[in-house]
């Protein structure tokens, strides 16, 4: 609908036009009420295409209300490193890994963005380190934090190799687990299966029933649905994707591709999409996941609040190396030798690397009209068209009176 005041001003400019004894001209009056009348008019043709061009991606939400996701932030090419801190302490999952700070990981080439705009981030793949020594890398976290969101990630390559546990994920401000850790991409050695993982204080259950292709992930043959972080050597509740394409060599060999997580009061779900899948509406800006089909993974809001149970999360990226995952399973990789042993060889780590085309961010952007049965109910006009309007309208005004 139109602002009440463009309406207000136009009926009372039309009742002084028209009022009885008027001295004013009849052709000055006509051009200012004709005027009015296409300024009103723009704004609402306006509006109307605006909507009319996105009525493709309209969204219903748990309300009923309408919806569409908007771009909230894009991180890429040479200002990606500047929205985020870089991570130095030791390793909470006991990786055999130095995290480097800004400077160093500049002066060594562990970050740098290329003349195409791909933004890198690496382990050390140049240095022979003596047994025991650990091995230089990067861990980043973005300095905004978030409540809720769509987050896709569009990138050619992600790190895989004998040893190497890379992640991209959120992790909630606070004491851990208690505000949520989501891990969206994450794998150990050259694995073919990305794992989707929660971890969460208590009351957090992952539904095996709710909609999803992947597996889930198992400890003793028992399932892990409990997403407590606290509980069973903390491996909160996770689930393995079907796709051979979604993790390791085969990933980056057909070219990389996008990962998305969306998280709402509807759940919190992944999806991949390997490079000649990805979904035109995520190229074009204007994503919208209820044309994706079921998604990899789902945290369902019947067994687990989506909203109490992930606050303040910031987006984080890393590679570590051996650790709790990496080093554990290492014996039954089919890696040769020791995980110790193959931290010493840097030709071991020249494909654990990151490769970033862009990260971006969605939120969820309530729409106040709508394109309904051949009608338009035209949304309120945007700021700088009722600027327009307060400038135009007293000139009109004055040309009336």
């Amino acid at each position: 609908m139109l602002s009440v005041l463009p309406l207000t001003l136009l009926s009372l400019l039309s009742a002084i036009g028209f009022a009885s004894g008027s001295s004013r001209s009849v052709s000055g009056q006509s051009f200012a009420q004709t005027g009015l009348l296409l300024l009103l008019q723009h704004v609402g043709l306006t509006n109307g295409v605006s909507l009319d061009s996105r009525a493709n991606n309209l969204q219903t939400d748990t309300n009923g209300s309408s919806f569409i996701w908007t771009i909230q932030d894009t991180y890429e090419g040479k200002t990606f490193f500047d929205t985020f801190d870089f991570f130095t302490g030791s390793d909470p999952t006991h990786g055999m890994v130095n995290y480097t700070d800004r400077e160093t990981a500049l002066a060594n080439n562990l970050t740098f963005i290329t003349d195409d705009g791909k933004v890198i981030m690496k382990g050390d793949d140049t240095t022979t380190l003596a047994s025991g020594v650990y091995r230089n890398s990067v861990r980043i976290s973005s300095q905004k934090q978030y409540n809720t969101g769509l987050f896709i990630l569009d990138l050619n390559h992600a790190p895989w190799g004998c040893g190497v546990w890379p992640a991209w994920w959120t992790l909630g401000g606070g004491q851990w687990p208690y505000t949520g850790e989501i891990d969206i991409i994450e794998g150990v050695h050259d694995n073919a299966h990305n794992q989707v993982t929660w971890h969460t204080g208590p009351n957090c259950t992952l539904n095996t029933n709710a909609t999803f292709t992947g597996t889930v992930v198992t400890t003793n043959g028992q399932p892990n649905t409990l997403c407590d972080g606290t509980l069973n050597n903390n491996a909160g509740c996770g689930v393995t994707e079907w796709s051979r394409a979604s993790y390791g060599p085969v990933f980056d060999a057909q070219g990389g591709g996008v990962f998305a997580m969306k998280w709402d009061d509807q759940g919190i779900a992944v999806w991949s999409f390997y490079r000649v899948a990805v979904p035109a509406d995520v190229l074009s800006g204007n994503p919208d996941p209820s044309n994706w089909g079921e998604p990899v993974a789902m945290l369902d809001p019947s067994g687990c609040d989506p909203i109490a149970n992930f606050v303040n999360h910031s987006i984080v990226f890393d590679i570590t190396f051996c650790g709790d995952w990496a080093g554990n399973s290492y014996a039954t990789s089919g890696c040769p030798g020791t995980c110790t042993d193959r931290l010493m060889d840097p030709s071991n780590f020249v494909n654990a690397s990151w490769s970033i085309n862009t990260l971006k961010v969605y939120r969820k952007q309530t729409l106040t009209g709508l394109v309904s049965g051949g009608q338009r109910e035209t949304s309120v006009p945007a700021l700088h068209q009722v600027i327009w309007l307060g400038i135009a309208l007293p000139m009109l005004a004055l040309v009336v009176l």
